[in-house]
């Protein structure tokens, strides 16, 4: 459960986006930050805010962030995402008028280079957005100066060529003066320029600058210098949306000693419009490229959306066969790529700061939980292994039990247990709570590296004092020193507190609140869903098994049609008679037995 309090403590001194959204999951603000910690606490404060800020507040569930290099990148990942997702409460930054992007019609014979704000799916390149639109304009004439491209904005034939060529500022293709293959290596050139591949140009303006300062031109290197700097302002990557691939996923990763991060960045038709992160345990001995080798299997391998180009750190080892899977699926060309520079080195890098951020704030959280705990418990070590119990029967009957562990702060699910109470008879919790215990701790002694592993750390039941006596009285079999706690709900079923024996009730923090209350809930979970499956079994089997005339088969058949017993007897004739096999006066019979 997302505790915004707890959260908001977490938040890095970084620039970046922060994405709020409601207890549906849905986004409903996107903003960019310099400082992400300064700004996004403002919502959560005691100050005057307007009324729309307080109306989107009041339906904030829980935010995420995404941390940038610096305030331009979160500027334009802002733009993108809202983009999107259109949250209801962006107001300014909705429409495609917010950024310019240059493009180049390349389906033309004689493209021209403009400035544009609309996007449209037309064939042309775009490149952009850019945060600064005036760069954009320099970049555009000086491309137009440089490469003495057409001016006009509608292309056609002419009598004569216009002024333009005259002071040479166009090669004059409107009359032929310059082949289409010619234009065209021009044009490419641009494209070049734009993709950011400009150290060959910026080195052949230094050298034009250099000769014009020695042949004392300071006019025109000064106007040389100027048409540099524009280039290299441009060239800044904006790598939160300048990739020119229309469909690639970014992979970073993350790890500490404990668990493993990893976070994908989504990039679609140029822009990044979200991003997702997975945690792991338990892989602290596999190294980088076998996590994500693996990872990437089972990601992409049953999903039915592929991107074109996945953009990873290091190379996999089963990089092809893993690249002809995937272009099988997606039926074009699907490629791993580890970028060694440029634009899309810096996304992966990005991906993998995030990770980091990612990782590190779970890892603050856990560490908080576990040292609350440790000073709960009043015990020297952190308690790494806290294990709870719960009790689930009906009048006696189908007494089970469910074993849920915490591991390192976190409830680990592949480590929970059921059992069948064995040695109780009839409706005794603390009894069957004893044994079980028992039973549980055996296992450990017995076998220390069987299915249940080592001893835990501390015990905490699923009820008031019975239970925690009924714990004591197991641990004590063994001579064990085991820190026993009961964990109470409140009214609305959330665990309000941890008392021990002599009802001593110890203050959680809220974030402990809400990892034990789902502790508590997984636990009763797992008894309850044992439980039902024994007592569903039991009751197929002494009410469909006892009718004549119903074997195996239409047994089966019965149970795929209605789904339950219960189903099945709340159903018509003539729709039992529907099942292959039964016929009229059969399913008479059954309606007559099941509901006797």
């Amino acid at each position: 459960m997302f505790n915004i309090e707890a959260e908001l403590k977490k938040l890095p001194n970084k620039p970046g986006v922060y994405i709020m959204k409601d207890k549906d999951d849905n986004i409903i603000y996107v903003g960019k930050a310099v400082v992400l910690k300064n700004r996004v606490r403002q919502y959560f404060r005691k100050n005057k805010k307007t009324k729309r800020i307080q109306n989107m507040v009041s339906l904030i569930d829980h935010f995420e962030y995404i941390v940038t290099d610096n305030e331009a990148e979160a500027l334009i990942l802002e733009c993108n995402l809202i983009k999107e997702n259109m949250p209801k409460f962006n107001v300014l930054l909705k429409d495609d008028k917010t950024y310019p992007y240059i493009k180049i019609d390349v389906k033309s014979d004689y493209p021209n280079v403009i400035i544009t704000r609309r996007l449209q799916n037309d064939g042309a390149k775009y490149f952009g957005p850019y945060a600064n639109p005036g760069a954009a304009k320099e970049m555009v004439d000086f491309i137009k100066q440089k490469y003495k491209i057409r001016q006009c904005k509608n292309f056609k034939s002419q009598t004569r060529v216009c002024l333009n060529y005259h002071i040479k500022r166009c090669l004059g293709p409107c009359m032929g003066y310059i082949s289409k293959e010619e234009y065209k290596k021009q044009i490419d050139e641009i494209i070049m320029l734009l993709e950011g591949k400009t150290d060959k140009i910026i080195k052949l303006l230094e050298e034009d600058m250099k000769k014009a300062s020695e042949n004392m031109e300071y006019e025109k290197a000064a106007y040389i210098r100027d048409k540099k700097i524009a280039i290299e302002r441009i060239s800044e990557k904006q790598k939160v949306s300048n990739i020119s691939e229309n469909s690639i996923d970014v992979i970073g990763i993350a790890k500490n000693e404990r668990l493993v991060c990893v976070e994908i960045f989504f990039v679609r038709g140029s822009k990044m419009i979200g991003r997702e992160h997975y945690f792991f345990d338990n892989l602290q001995e596999m190294n980088d490229e076998e996590i994500i080798s693996g990872f990437i299997k089972q990601y992409y391998i049953n999903k039915e959306t592929i991107p074109s180009k996945i953009m990873i750190q290091e190379e996999i080892e089963d990089k092809d066969i893993i690249e002809k899977l995937l272009t099988e699926k997606l039926g074009k060309k699907v490629e791993i790529k580890s970028p060694q520079k440029g634009e899309k080195l810096r996304f992966v890098e990005m991906a993998e700061k995030n990770a980091k951020v990612t990782l590190d704030n779970k890892e603050k959280e856990n560490n908080d939980i576990l040292g609350e705990l440790k000073e709960i418990l009043n015990v020297e070590k952190i308690p790494r292994k806290i294990e709870t119990f719960d009790i689930s029967n009906i009048s006696g009957e189908f007494v089970v039990a469910g074993m849920s562990v915490l591991k390192d702060g976190k409830v680990n699910k592949k480590l929970s247990k059921r059992f069948k109470i064995k040695t109780v008879l009839g409706q005794d919790d603390p009894k069957c709570m004893e044994e079980i215990i028992t039973r549980r701790l055996k296992h450990s002694i017995d076998d220390p590296k069987g299915a249940f592993g080592d001893l835990p750390d501390a015990i905490f039941v699923d009820g008031g004092i019975t239970q925690i006596k009924a714990a004591k009285r197991a641990i004590e079999k063994y001579n064990l020193d085991i820190p026993i706690l009961g964990m109470v709900k409140d009214d609305k079923h959330r665990t309000r507190a941890l008392i021990d024996e002599n009802r001593k009730e110890m203050n959680l923090s809220e974030t402990l609140k809400n990892t034990l209350t789902h502790f508590q809930d997984t636990v009763h979970d797992t008894a309850i869903s044992y439980h039902r499956k024994l007592r569903d079994a039991q009751m197929k089997k002494s009410l469909l098994d006892e009718i004549s005339g119903i074997g195996d088969v239409k047994k089966k058949l019965l149970l795929k049609k209605f789904g339950s017993v219960e189903n099945i007897k709340n159903a018509k004739i003539e729709e039992i008679e529907e099942v292959k096999g039964i016929n009229k006066e059969l399913a008479k019979k059954i309606k007559e037995n099941l509901n006797k």
